[in-house]
């Protein structure tokens, strides 16, 4: 594998507020800018954590001196550009264009992306480390920027070199966004009840159906879409994945959906209406296409789980600020007991989210089977961020019930997690079915 010291520039180390705010270009070029003198200090291999590799068998919960560039690269940018923008997004429930186009100037959009089609190639870890800060400050426009893996995803797991270099190239390029639409109105955790059609005519393929909770839909380049193309085979054979242009003939926006929490994404209905897709823009091969659109849940559920983190996190953090300033019987609150123990145990879930999201984002940079330590990471950490919710707003009490406080938008934000890309329900089915293999008699 590349090392990090290929992909992490040396700018990252020295980036402040300032340098955040003002830097340009693409991220491809800023992310690799100053690898040369990083290469030199790293020794060969993919970094994890340098101590752990010196030791060979070790353990190290240690990021590397470029994870931690990138962590405050991140941070840094989460403080000047999303966190005092979040609550206005979240009233007005504007797209946040603006965000999107600067963490793609510094290079924390598409992160994912190999140096070959013009990304910095970053491993799950460090893309973790960047989705649990861009969370911390706003999870709709993490979830906005997060998208784009997800839709992605599929191209790197199925993708040939020709649909990477046209369809992962382009992101890197200039700041542009796409959408996976797998969700039905009336097919969600059963991916195998899906309606859309994709019928070959000549040497094109036409696609009749809606999905629904389009993340992006209405501002998407390009959509992947899964849809049966052989009704007769069995359920996992009966799909094929698309590539389908944004600006194709035949697509119809719906308006968009005014959710609980993470208003400012962009959330809609998406229809393909006799929408011709042309040979070259079929995903891998005829039938694979649940085999492609689940394979890709291995690289995104982990990031969906260090975005609750995230939040699981914020919520802490606001929590024991209030709980220092606000007194009653003559003592800040953290010291009575009822409320102390109560952020001791926001403390405990976020660590082990936490815990959990890193061992799943290890097991896949390390080229090993993550769906069962994935599951795990999105179950617990999405758990983590409601309960922390909860329990942050019952820390301010009354004042967590108002809309001025920051507790009543992580409140509202957090349910999701436990519900888009895969509910918490199907986590546990994936999880037991896994431990009943691992356990078999």
């Amino acid at each position: 594998m590349n090392t990090l010291s290929r992909r992490i520039p040396s700018l990252l180390r020295t980036a402040g507020p300032s340098s955040v705010s003002s830097s340009s270009g693409s991220a491809a070029s800023s992310l690799r800018s100053g690898a040369l003198a990083a290469s030199q200090r790293l020794t060969a291999g993919r970094g994890y954590a340098t101590e752990a590799e010196e030791s060979a068998g070790a353990v190290s919960f240690k990021l590397s001196e470029e994870q931690e560039a990138l962590q405050d690269l991140a941070r840094k940018f989460t403080a000047d550009e999303i966190t005092p923008i979040a609550a206005h997004h979240d009233k007005t429930m504007e797209y946040p264009w603006e965000v999107i186009k600067k963490a793609h100037s510094v290079g924390l959009l598409n992160t994912h992306i190999p140096e070959e089609f013009g990304g910095p190639g970053l491993g799950l870890m460090e893309c973790s480390l960047i989705s649990e800060e861009l969370a911390f400050g706003c999870s709709g426009i993490q979830t906005a920027i997060e998208a784009n893996g997800l839709a992605e995803a599929p191209i790197l797991v199925a993708g040939n070199k020709e649909q990477k270099t046209k369809y992962l190239g382009r992101m890197t390029e200039e700041p542009l966004v796409a959408s996976y639409c797998v969700t039905e109105p009336g097919a969600g955790s059963d991916v195998a009840g899906i309606s859309t059609r994709a019928e070959k005519k000549g040497d094109k393929w036409v696609l009749n159906g809606s999905k629904m909770w389009i993340t992006n839909g209405g501002h998407a380049n390009w959509y992947f879409v899964l849809a049966k193309t052989d009704p007769s085979a069995k359920a996992t054979k009966s799909m094929t994945g698309f590539i389908v242009d944004g600006d194709s003939p035949g697509i119809v926006k719906g308006k968009k959906e005014i959710n609980m929490g993470q208003r400012c994404s962009d959330t809609r209905m998406i229809t393909f209406e006799d929408v011709e897709v042309p040979e070259e823009n079929v995903l891998g091969k005829p039938g694979d296409g649940f085999k492609t659109a689940m394979g890709a849940f291995d690289i995104t559920r982990p990031l969906v789980a260090a975005g609750a983190t995230g939040v699981a996190q914020r919520a802490l953090v606001e929590a024991v600020k209030y709980a220092q300033e606000r007194k009653t019987m003559g003592r800040p609150i953290i010291q009575h007991q009822a409320i102390a123990f109560m952020l001791a145990d926001m403390a405990m879930d976020v660590e082990a989210a936490r815990g959990m999201v890193w061992k799943s984002c290890w097991q896949k940079d390390h080229g090993l089977r993550n769906s069962y330590y994935a599951s795990i990471a999105k179950c617990l950490a999405s758990r983590a961020a409601v309960a922390n919710a909860d329990r942050a707003v019952q820390v301010y009490g009354g004042m967590g019930f108002n809309s001025e406080s920051p507790v009543e938008k992580l409140y509202r934000d957090a349910k999701i997690f436990e519900l888009y890309e895969g509910t918490s329900q199907i986590q546990r089915l994936i999880i037991s079915r896994m431990i009943e293999e691992q356990y078999k008699l």
